[in-house]
């Protein structure tokens, strides 16, 4: 036996769905506007995980924008069929619904075959016992009178053309009557059935997983009596230590057991989500029929044994402790947007950031605004990780002399829609300092509704000057307490009072992200030849 501990995947990676190979178990997470996209996660046995790539890259076309953080790629669905891995995904800055396909996850993936003839968003991929492929979807599908609401559509698929065959089907609308955002759907044969396993009441609060079932693919599914099978709604708001669960996927155990990933947030101080949306994992029992999750307790555990005498690599990147010296960046490395044109290149002496025009605050936009979408400007000098701890510590080690006053560089922690605080050094009236800066963003509604738009506002916290000296930048986080220093060759300086992390937490921006950190240069509008040399990043756990 092995003891698998909660959160498996820890940070940012929500929207888990699984496969099992020959060689083990291959798990896929939403990255939204972050790049590369995608990220792809191996274990032999369910308790140890590593990184082994993303399937979106530059090499096979992947494209997002920087923007409000709740866009780009989300939901993806992976699957494992006569030898071929599957990945079916929306991008919604570029096409749309999309397949990618690889033998080795390891090697990358196919190019995106863009999917003209699948609505909706959430699409999901299940091979029956017969080869035979389908796609689930989520869409407006379900006649109500002379209107179409939300719900669950089914269609046959031809996997060699990839085309639809036939007409998509309407099987299933929500175990709540006229639930708010049926979604994540996923189909399994077990036994005589077909099972539908779909989430509805929004990937917040109210999140939950339910599930139906039939004996014929294509005729409407009846629900669970005992749905929801899988919540933490019913805890209330207050001191709940784990919140927002479901989009969840089944995979059988090497011993025909049962497991199902699925999202969730662990709360900071019993309430806020900084971490945002992370994978889980919990055994299912079947018992007349129906899957019960998590059995004899009904909550989701901190840890669970695990039938199995197998070891494997655990890299998840829970530390960081990277000196730039022109090698490889680790995987845990991410950029915000894809990386066109003069962004970072890492060398020998340090990774080199640019100060371009792209700012670390850019100007929001609507979600479907298709022309800024589809935009390939410069993208954002940052690099950065998730994070994956409640309390940790991060540093980055620069030398940076800015020789014009619009350019910065230096440390930020942000959340989604420009919410974010950073310690920037630049020309003021002429002199050196260092700043404090906290931004955040007032919007007229979110970002994916029409009419959407949204302001940005800056306050500087605290400045002081500096002299043109390699500095070390740091946070110290405990909870929701942000104290930002600087080190140089005096000391160990604090950047004024702590700071309020519930500023940038979702429950204040609103969003379905979490929060990354790094570092960062900008031009502040104008392109300029100007770089920061980062020669070291730090991240430290320390809870």
């Amino acid at each position: 036996m092995r003891t698998v501990k909660n959160p498996i995947i820890p940070g940012f990676y929500p929207d888990p769905s699984i496969c099992k190979a020959d060689d083990g178990y291959y798990l896929a997470c939403s990255s939204f506007e972050t790049y590369p996209g995608i990220p792809i996660f191996f274990s032999k046995n369910l308790v140890d995980w590593e990184q082994i790539g993303y399937a979106m890259t530059k090499e096979n076309g992947f494209h997002v924008r920087a923007n409000t953080m709740t866009g780009g790629v989300m939901a993806p669905t992976i699957r494992y069929h006569n030898g071929t891995f599957y990945i079916i995904n929306a991008n919604f800055q570029d096409k749309g619904n999309f397949i990618v396909k690889t033998n080795d996850p390891r090697q990358g993936w196919s190019d995106p075959i863009w999917l003209d003839d699948i609505p909706g968003i959430d699409a999901s991929l299940f091979f029956d016992d017969d080869d035979q492929a389908y796609i689930v979807g989520t869409g407006n599908v379900v006649p109500n009178g002379d209107q179409m609401e939300p719900g669950i559509y089914v269609c046959k698929y031809d996997i060699e053309k990839m085309k639809v065959i036939g007409e998509a089907v309407p099987i299933w609308d929500s175990a709540l009557r006229h639930a708010w955002s049926p979604e994540a759907p996923h189909m399994y044969k077990i036994g005589d059935y077909y099972y539908l396993m779909i989430s509805e009441g929004g990937t917040e609060q109210n999140h939950a997983v339910t599930i139906a079932r039939s004996k014929d693919i294509f005729s409407w599914f009846d629900g669970n009596p005992a749905n929801p099978v899988l919540t933490n709604r019913n805890l209330g708001y207050n001191d709940v230590k784990l919140a927002n669960i479901g989009h969840a996927d089944l995979i059988q155990g090497e011993h025909d057991e049962w497991y199902a990933v699925f999202l969730g947030s662990r709360t900071v101080d019993g309430f806020y989500k900084n971490l945002g949306r992370e994978t889980f994992i919990c055994p299912v029992e079947w018992q007349r029929g129906w899957p019960f999750f998590t059995p004899k307790t009904g909550r989701v555990e901190k840890e669970y044994q695990i039938p199995t005498d197998k070891f494997s690599l655990s890299t998840l990147h829970l530390t960081t402790n990277q000196v730039f010296d022109g090698t490889t960046l680790p995987l845990e490395f991410i950029t915000w947007g894809t990386p066109y044109g003069r962004v970072y290149q890492n060398e020998a002496d340090g990774l080199k950031l640019f100060c371009n025009k792209a700012m670390i605050t850019p100007k929001l936009y609507w979600a479907l605004d298709h022309e800024q979408n589809s935009s390939r400007e410069t993208g954002i000098s940052f690099v950065g990780r998730r994070q994956t701890s409640i309390d940790f510590q991060a540093e980055a080690k620069f030398s940076f002399t800015p020789r014009l006053e619009n350019e910065s560089a230096g440390f930020v922690i942000m959340q989604a829609s420009n919410h974010q605080y950073r310690v920037e050094k630049r020309l003021l009236d002429g002199e050196m300092v260092l700043r404090l800066i906290l931004t955040t963003s007032s919007m007229n509604t979110l970002p994916h509704m029409p009419g959407f738009k949204a302001v940005s506002n800056d306050k500087v916290l605290y400045q002081t000057k500096v002299s043109d000296e390699e500095l070390v930048l740091g946070l110290k986080a405990i909870g929701q307490h942000y104290q930002f220093y600087v080190k140089d060759d005096a000391g160990i300086h604090e950047l004024g009072d702590a700071q309020d992390g519930r500023l940038i937490n979702p429950e204040e921006v609103g969003c379905m992200s979490g929060t990354i950190m790094g570092m960062f240069a900008t031009g502040n509008g104008q392109d300029t030849d100007n770089t920061a040399i980062f020669k070291q990043f730090e991240y430290l756990p320390l809870s």
